[in-house]
């Protein structure tokens, strides 16, 4: 039997609630809009570690970034096996667009074709990837292939920001305008973790035109999947590493940090319009690609979607899902364990001591500057500005009721039972998985004995 072919989308930094078909603004995202309506959409998908590199080390390992040595931006275990090293044995060509050197190391990935972003237009232009992936397709005609699309959109700088040129130089000159470009007063409302004031819209604005230009990206990438006759035999994963590039969301643990846009469509097999609204790992994609590939994954810390894909099995929705943080892309140490369990989310903050103080690329921008700003004259900014510097070492939110994660519940009586059942399933955890700091955490919970 044919086997399948596997192409694999990532965006860079774009939040699980941006697409329309996630919540998000109607006009942002038609192509990805329409690919969800043609597949499977994952509504409560959670990357492991809301950075990049780990994130996507965690994914083509299928293992925790403390069991596969990538917490941070170094690099995968050397006996730890990776996605592509199966299916290169399988028989599989491979290729990866851009974002390269966020699977480390390189060499150890075998890539048959590699594209890095400075031919792709710096990882924005829709043109250029279309072109790439064209060129591998033809290149792809007598196997099967496996291609990691890597849009470096909405990552900052986002498009129309005073640092563009900045970061970019005279190179910034072959990045193309999104095909539509959002003003504060028609993108929205910012999301409810951020003070609505002039900056943050419009910086958020200008996220959301990075937004469309990743899927002016997809849209490319899958037109040349159509006109080269290869749709129909193609397994299709869209997903983003990690939430957007603002306080409260990227290098964190909050529902917003690790929520992803996850599509899958599967010619034949998914239903189209279909919805999966369990817990999900962003763990389980590689024992679903090994699935569907036909190769053995070995011992992994996730677990294969293809019964929730096809539909064959009654699949019980995960009861939790647990999410941690280790180091930020400036190598800053922030060792943070959350769980979501029973409607709500509790982070442990293993750092957290009164005088620590957070510092990552999500306070760069308009939107850390304005919270600032207004923190002298308003006091509610003020208190988010200080927590977010300093934490709690324990954070509890109703999720259901605060999605935002606004209100820490962990001193509160009433939800004492609540608190005390998440450190308790998060202790299962970090003992299952041998978390190293395991020992840390203990030290910092009062639980029942025997828990």
């Amino acid at each position: 039997m044919e086997k399948w072919n596997i192409l694999l989308i990532t965006a860079d930094d774009m939040e699980g609630t941006t697409p329309g078909a996630f919540g998000g603004h109607r006009d942002a995202t038609p192509r990805l809009d329409r690919l969800a309506a043609e597949g499977m959409v994952f509504t409560r998908a959670h990357v492991a570690v809301a950075v990049c590199q780990p994130s996507r080390s965690a994914i083509m390992t299928g293992l925790w970034p403390h069991r596969n040595g990538a917490e941070g931006f170094e690099p995968i275990q050397d006996h730890i096996p990776v996605l592509t090293e199966l299916l290169g044995g399988a028989g599989y060509r491979t290729a990866i667009f851009g974002k390269v050197n966020h699977l480390q190391p390189v060499p150890r990935f075998g890539w048959d074709r590699v594209v890095e972003m400075k031919q792709l237009g710096l990882g924005r232009d829709p043109r250029r990837y279309a072109e790439a992936f064209a060129s591998f397709l033809d290149e792809s005609a007598d196997a099967p292939w496996f291609a990691m699309v890597n849009a470096h959109d909405p990552h900052r700088p986002f498009h129309g920001a005073a640092d563009v040129e900045a970061m970019f130089g005279e190179a910034a000159d072959v990045i193309p305008q999104p095909s539509r470009v959002f003003r504060a007063d028609d993108a929205g409302p910012v999301p409810g973790y951020l003070p609505d004031l002039p900056d943050v819209r419009i910086e958020y604005a200008q996220y959301l035109s990075s937004a469309r230009r990743c899927d002016d990206v997809v849209r490319a990438v899958l037109d040349e999947l159509d006109a080269a006759g290869h749709a129909d035999r193609t397994l299709v994963i869209f997903l983003s590493d990690n939430g957007m590039a603002f306080p409260f969301s990227k290098a964190n643990c909050y529902l917003q940090s690790t929520l992803t846009p996850l599509i899958v469509r599967w010619p034949g097999v998914v239903t189209p319009a279909s919805e999966w609204v369990g817990l999900t790992s962003m763990l389980d994609l590689f024992p679903t690609m090994c699935e569907v590939a036909g190769v053995e994954p070995g011992s992994v810390d996730g677990s294969s979607l293809v019964p929730i894909l096809t539909g064959t099995e009654d699949t019980p929705e995960a009861a939790t899902i647990v999410t941690v943080f280790h180091e930020t892309a400036a190598k800053r140490r922030y060792e943070m364990r959350c769980i979501h369990a029973r409607g709500f989310g509790y982070i442990w903050n293993g750092w957290a001591d009164g005088s620590e103080e957070y510092v990552a690329e999500n306070m760069l921008g308009l939107t850390w500057k304005a919270m600032q700003d207004r923190a002298d004259s308003d006091d509610a900014v003020r208190q988010r500005v200080e927590f977010y510097r300093t934490r709690a070492v324990h954070e509890l939110y109703d999720l259901a009721k605060d999605p935002s994660c606004l209100e820490n519940l962990a001193d509160d009586p009433a939800h004492k039972g609540s608190l005390r059942a998440c450190q308790s399933a998060l202790l299962a955890w970090m003992a299952t998985t041998e978390d190293p700091l395991l020992g840390r955490f203990e030290a910092t919970v009062s639980l029942p004995s025997g828990v």
